[in-house]
């Protein structure tokens, strides 16, 4: 992808040199020229300002990419451009009489963050007016130029004045596009409550999240005899925050009902035995055997009634006397068998596991309510010791439209511990007190450039390694810490679909997305204590837009999925802007989900596409610390994609058969053939063999809660 701010050493060696005098004004897009360590004020470079280097001159200049303007001397702070600020609304105060500055909350009114975007200049049609909310607590202003984050390099031991070490902050690949603004519209809101997030209490939380698994996993052996199904846990986490009204961002404690219909429903699809897919005739014969010998033991050491251990016990007597008198059956024989053994026998088998199963959801609800407790306590004694209070009065919010920007807490952070963070081949790796989590290099760039678009209360860069901690250590305990585990919960779309999505419909707002996988620099995603410091708009049944174009891949939870198509029908029933949300989930058909029935009869729907499984491909959700031959893995199931907009919303972003084609043709680029053009032939094998196993892992995860057939 060519993201024009952060092109790699290679790219940016290539580029013709730029220089005051050679800028294009009427070029689409800002040129690529040399850049040196910013050492620039943070209000020059959110305003756009960049320092570079001429080669015709061999001299420094100072370039705008907002507006392509080229000065030799540094900008002055507050300086009025007619160009990009023909009304001066950001210009500096003019001093008032005796050389004080007008410092009125009216004048501070008027300017606008460099994190609250203004609207792409392409598809634009008439939008609603919609004024930016001030600043509920401004950055200090620096007294002398100082780079953005160098606190960070100092954690590396790197002097600022290092250019070498200081390049470390810029990513050499880019999945994302930073630069692209929004043109979501919501109505301003107020500060969330959330408490801020603390090392400390994370490191607890994540204590007892992993002594949440084990109990679940202990439950399911003693009680059921069976491992727990493979990223139920997962989804029990996800579906359970549709309905939690708790306090807690990850563990549910406020439900109703305490039963989860995630986990009930994984949990019995399991009972007596998991059926997996099978290949082979003696795979197919072995199974047959373990499911009626299985569900024989379930009936008897149940208090079932006498019909069913009748049923039960006939119809595994009738299979067993099968088996030891066909030997020539084929693998059809064998599963067609076992299909009838499992309408014979399953009603009956569930009806004497219903109860154990429940118990086993309900423990884990309340087991999980009482951690809550535990982790609230600690987080508020932590307040209580810097003095902070957790009870705040609401502050009085404007009835007004504004451009979506990331979510602000209105409880003060306290103090932060110091976190430790080096660098291990190209992989950052941040400590704290013994326990490490990693993130590419690339991808601890991104978190810099996201943290300092959108955070607003650590202009000295002194809380961003503890923040990415936090951040890091949730998304690894919410996912878990297996091999390959929760990756296809996170997938995103390639980066040609992104381009194409942008470029044809206008979408510049992902509803599903986190720090780690967006695109664009504003999403909504899970946490939004942990990442609203990093741009999230928080999460997506939360958010309620006007207007806009987005984009939503959800995870492939099925009580999620229900939730978001409900609250994207209400929002597009509310609204008379041009409003448009372009969904990717999976074709489930057998049986077929609530979500995607919904949607297809949706008097919303404009249209609907169906990827081929195996013949499109999904972005790893653990894209942050993979491999880059496993950056990209094929999809194992269809994908439905469809188009839910509004009146205006159609007429703005139709999706014609010229923009439909188009949007399919992206698919064709594969990322997989990107990102493997640069390694050897001799570890392409391995590297292949590697990625066929993750996808066998992935298409296991993705259909653990939808298998019904193991043909």
């Amino acid at each position: 992808m060519a993201n024009e701010n952060h092109g790699s050493p290679a790219e940016e060696a290539s580029l013709m040199s730029h220089s005051p005098g050679t800028s294009n004004q009427n070029q689409p897009s800002s040129p690529k020229p040399m850049r040196l360590v910013q050492d620039l004020p943070d209000e020059l470079v959110q305003a756009g300002w960049e320092k570079c280097w001429s080669k015709r001159e061999n001299r420094p200049y100072y370039f705008n990419r907002f507006t392509n303007q080229s000065l030799w001397e540094m900008p002055v702070l507050g300086q009025h451009d007619v160009i990009s600020d023909p009304l001066g609304l950001n210009a500096a105060p003019m001093p008032l009489e005796g050389g004080m500055i007008d410092t009125s909350v009216e004048s501070k009114q008027r300017k606008r963050r460099f994190s609250e975007e203004v609207p792409p200049s392409g598809n634009s049609v008439k939008k609603p007016k919609a004024d930016v909310p001030g600043n509920p607590a401004a950055q200090p202003v620096p007294s002398s130029p100082s780079i953005p984050g160098t606190s960070v390099l100092k954690a590396w031991c790197v002097s600022p004045e290092d250019k070498q070490q200081a390049a470390l902050l810029r990513p050499t690949e880019v999945y994302w596009d930073l630069d692209i603004q929004t043109n979501a519209v919501i109505k301003q809101r107020a500060p969330s409550e959330v408490l801020s997030p603390h090392p400390e209490v994370e490191l607890l939380r994540s204590q007892l999240i992993l002594k949440l698994r084990q109990h679940y996993r202990e439950l399911c052996q003693q009680r059921e005899g069976i491992d727990p199904p493979r990223e139920s846990f997962n989804r029990w986490m996800l579906e359970r925050k549709v309905v939690d009204k708790g306090t807690d961002p990850l563990l549910p404690s406020d439900c109703e009902p305490v039963v989860s219909p995630s986990m009930f429903r994984e949990i019995m699809n399991d009972i007596p035995i998991r059926l997996s897919r099978i290949k082979f005739r003696e795979e197919a014969k072995r199974l047959l055997f373990k499911y009626a010998e299985a569900a024989k033991r379930l009936i008897e050491s149940r208090s079932a009634s006498p019909d069913s251990r009748k049923v039960v016990k006939w119809n595994v007597e009738d299979t067993f006397s099968w088996l030891r008198r066909d030997h020539s059956a084929s693998k059809e024989d064998y599963m067609d068998r076992l299909e009838h053994l499992r309408k014979q026998c399953g009603p009956h088998v569930s009806a004497a596991a219903k109860d154990s199963v429940e118990g086993i959801c309900s423990k884990i609800y309340y087991i999980s309510l009482e951690y809550v407790k535990r982790i609230r306590e600690k987080h508020l004694a932590i307040l209580k010791e810097n003095n902070i209070s957790a009870e705040i009065e609401a502050p009085e919010v404007q009835d007004r439209l504004v451009y979506c920007y990331p979510v602000r807490l209105a409880i003060p952070s306290p103090p932060l511990p110091s976190v430790e963070m080096h660098m291990e081949n190209n992989v950052a790796c941040v400590r704290y007190k013994g326990e490490m989590v990693k993130v590419s290099r690339n991808y601890f760039s991104k978190l810099w450039l996201l943290y300092r678009y959108s955070c607003i209360d650590d202009s000295g860069f002194e809380k961003f390694l503890p923040r990415v901690w936090c951040l890091l250590r949730r998304y690894q305990m919410m996912f878990g810490v297996g091999l390959y585990e929760g990756t296809g919960l996170q997938g995103a779309l390639p980066v040609h679909v992104f381009e194409a999505l942008h470029k044809l419909f206008g979408v510049s707002f992902e509803c599903f997305a986190s720090p780690l996988n967006c695109y664009f620099k504003q999403y909504c995603s899970a946490f939004l204590d942990t990442d609203g410091y990093f741009g999230s708009r928080g999460p997506c049944l939360d958010f309620f837009p006007i207007s806009g174009s987005f984009e939503a891949n959800p995870p492939f939870c099925e009580e999620l999925m229900d939730a978001m198509v409900s609250h994207f029908e209400k929002l597009l029933e509310n609204s008379s802007e041009p409003l448009s949300f372009i969904v990717f989930i999976p074709e489930w058909r057998d049986p077929p989900t609530p979500a995607l029935t919904r949607m297809e009869q949706s008097k919303f729907k404009r249209h609907q596409l169906i990827l081929p499984a195996f013949d499109h491909e999904y972005r790893s959700g653990s894209q942050h610390v993979c491999k880059k031959e496993e950056m990209y893995y094929k999809a194992v199931h269809n994908t439905a994609v469809l188009f839910l907009q509004n009146s205006a919303g159609f007429a703005k972003w139709e999706p014609t058969p010229e923009r439909l084609q188009e949007l399919v043709a992206a698919y064709k680029h594969s990322g997989r053939t990107l990102t493997s053009s640069s390694s050897s032939s001799s570890s392409s094998s391995s590297s292949s063999s590697s990625t066929a196993d993750k996808e066998r892992e992935l298409g296991r995860e993705q259909s653990s809660s939808r298998e019904t057939n193991p043909n």
